[in-house]
C-alpha cells in the first residue's frame, strides 16, 4: 500500500497543479507548489515507515528547508532577467543546495525554524515583483505532463527510500527540494516568458505560508495525536492558509493594475 501511495501521489498532485495552472494562471500554480505537495506526502511516508518521532524531527527540517526554497525562487528570478531557463534552473538549484548544506550545520528547533522562514518570506516576496504577462503562450507539447509526473515521482521514491541513511533533519531539509518548482518554472519560462515565471515563483514564496502551517501542526502534534489526526489537521491548516494567501495576492494584483 505504501509503495502504491509513493507511486500514485506525485502524478495526482502534479496533474492537479498543471490543470489548475492552465485554468487559473501561474500565480495559482505557484501558490499550490509552495504548499507541501511533495514534502507533505514525504512526511506522511516517513511517519509510516520510520515512526512518529522521526517524522516530527523531519518536520522541523522541512520548515528550515523551505527557507532554501525561497532562496531558490529569488535566485531564479534574478538570473532569469538576463539568461534563459537552463541557466536559471542550474543557478537556482545550486543556491538551494548550498543553503541546505549551510542549514544542515545548525541544530534546528521548531519555533526558531518557523520564525526564520516567516522572516525570509517577508523579505523575499516584495523582491519578486508582480509583472504583467506580455508574451504569447506557446502550445503545450504532448510530453509536458508525463515529464513532470516522472520527475516528481522519482524524487518522492528516492528521498523516502534514502531517509534512513540521511536522518530526519537532512531528510526534512531536502524534502522541499524544488522538483515541482524547477519543472514548472522551466516550462513556464520557456513557454510564457520571464514575467510568467516570476509570477509563478512569487506564488511559491507566498504559498510557503501554507507549507509553514502544515509543518507547524506536524511538528507540534504528530507525537501526541498520531498519524491520521495530525495530517488531517495539517492539511486543513495548509488549505486555509493557501486560500488566505490567494485572496491577498488577488487584492495586491488588482491594486497593482489600478
Amino acid at each position: 500500500m505504501i509503495l502504491a501511495f509513493k507511486l500514485l501521489i506525485a502524478p495526482f498532485l502534479i496533474g492537479f497543479v498543471t490543470l489548475a495552472g492552465r485554468r487559473w494562471g501561474s500565480i495559482v500554480s505557484g501558490l499550490l507548489i509552495g504548499a507541501p505537495l511533495t514534502s507533505g506526502p514525504i512526511s506522511f511516508i516517513l511517519a509510516y515507515e520510520h515512526g512518529l518521532q522521526f517524522a516530527g524531527q523531519a518536520a522541523i527540517g522541512s520548515l528550515a528547508g523551505q527557507i532554501s526554497m525561497c532562496i531558490f525562487c529569488l535566485t531564479y528570478v534574478r538570473v532569469a532577467r538576463k539568461h534563459d531557463w537552463p541557466i536559471s534552473c542550474l543557478a537556482s538549484s545550486a543556491a538551494f543546495l548550498l543553503a541546505t548544506l549551510a542549514w544542515n550545520q545548525v541544530s534546528w528547533q521548531l519555533l526558531p525554524a518557523l520564525g526564520v522562514l516567516l522572516v525570509v518570506m517577508a523579505l523575499v516576496a516584495p523582491r519578486i515583483a508582480h509583472q504583467a504577462l506580455t508574451q504569447e503562450v506557446l502550445p503545450t507539447p504532448k510530453w509536458d505532463l508525463p515529464a513532470r509526473i516522472a520527475t516528481a515521482t522519482a524524487f518522492v521514491v528516492l528521498l523516502t527510500t534514502a531517509a534512513n541513511e540521511l536522518g530526519p533533519q537532512l531528510s526534512g531539509l531536502l524534502s522541499p527540494f524544488p522538483v515541482f518548482g524547477i519543472v514548472f518554472a522551466a516550462f513556464t519560462h520557456a513557454r510564457q516568458g520571464t514575467p510568467a515565471a516570476s509570477s509563478l515563483l512569487r506564488g511559491i514564496v507566498l504559498g510557503s505560508g501554507a507549507y509553514a502551517a502544515f509543518f507547524l501542526i506536524v511538528g507540534l502534534l504528530i507525537a501526541r495525536l498520531g498519524i491520521a489526526p495530525t495530517y488531517l489537521l495539517a492539511t486543513c491548516a495548509a488549505l486555509s492558509a493557501s486560500a488566505a494567501f490567494y485572496f491577498v495576492s488577488r487584492q495586491a494584483t488588482r491594486q497593482h493594475c489600478d
